[in-house]
């Protein structure tokens, strides 16, 4: 399911990595996405791209997050959510002080993530609806409600079988090694290892198999898996 309209996002991240995974994270859910490559010409892009939403990080080259949200004040009302290690309360109190509008820290919980997006979005989009859907082969994969469905039925995933799925949900058609699935669920502080990783596969498939998709998730022997 895709934005009506199609939403506008500006990442404003200098990890490679986050900025990757928030890129196929929202392009996947029907989001038009721009990435900041060349932290020289950060206002021109802005006003270039004409964004509805920017995701913002503090620490960044040149000018820091603080900096470019109050140049981005004096020409711009755009949205601004603030993604960021910086912990403390006068970080936070700082970047909604120069005009940020949300702030959200690193490890983000990506529903949680999702929900302030689509908050900010419906405060200063009227026509905003409940985008986060994945739909792949006729199953759906709500990020929000953290459920799987199937035609009319639809049963509730446990964090950690949410984040699988939505793994393999972003990355069709590609084998996903059972490491890959391991580290991806480390890096987001679930902490499991290869055999907890086979009994959620299980409980996945029985999910599967009750909603009538039971062959959705396909296994490639001595490889990982598929969708």
């Amino acid at each position: 399911m895709s934005p009506s309209p199609t939403y506008k996002i500006l990442l404003i991240e200098d990890d490679p990595l986050i900025r990757e995974e928030l890129h196929t994270l929202l392009s996947n859910i029907g989001y038009t996405v721009n990435s900041i490559t060349n932290f020289d010409t950060t206002l021109d892009h802005v006003r270039s791209f004409s964004p509805d939403l920017i995701l913002l990080d503090i620490n960044l080259p040149g000018q820091d997050g603080y900096t470019l949200c109050t140049s981005i004040r004096s020409f711009s009302t755009v949205p601004i959510l603030f993604i960021t290690g910086r912990n403390t309360a006068m970080d936070e109190l700082q970047a909604l002080t120069l005009g940020g509008d949300d702030y959200i820290t690193k490890p983000y919980n990506i529903p949680v993530l999702l929900a302030r997006i689509n908050l900010l979005l419906r405060r200063y989009n009227t026509a905003s609806e409940e985008i986060y859907q994945i739909e792949y082969k006729g199953v759906r994969l709500s990020l929000v409600a953290g459920t799987l469905s199937f035609g009319p039925q639809e049963i509730e995933l446990t964090k950690t079988e949410l984040k699988i799925m939505h793994y393999l949900f972003t990355h069709p058609n590609e084998i996903v090694s059972r490491l890959e699935l391991v580290e991806y669920l480390w890096d987001n502080e679930i902490h499991i290892d290869d055999n907890t990783l086979s009994v959620n596969i299980m409980r996945i498939r029985d999910k599967l198999r009750s909603l009538g998709a039971a062959d959705l998730i396909q296994t490639k022997r001595g490889m990982g898996y598929k969708i």
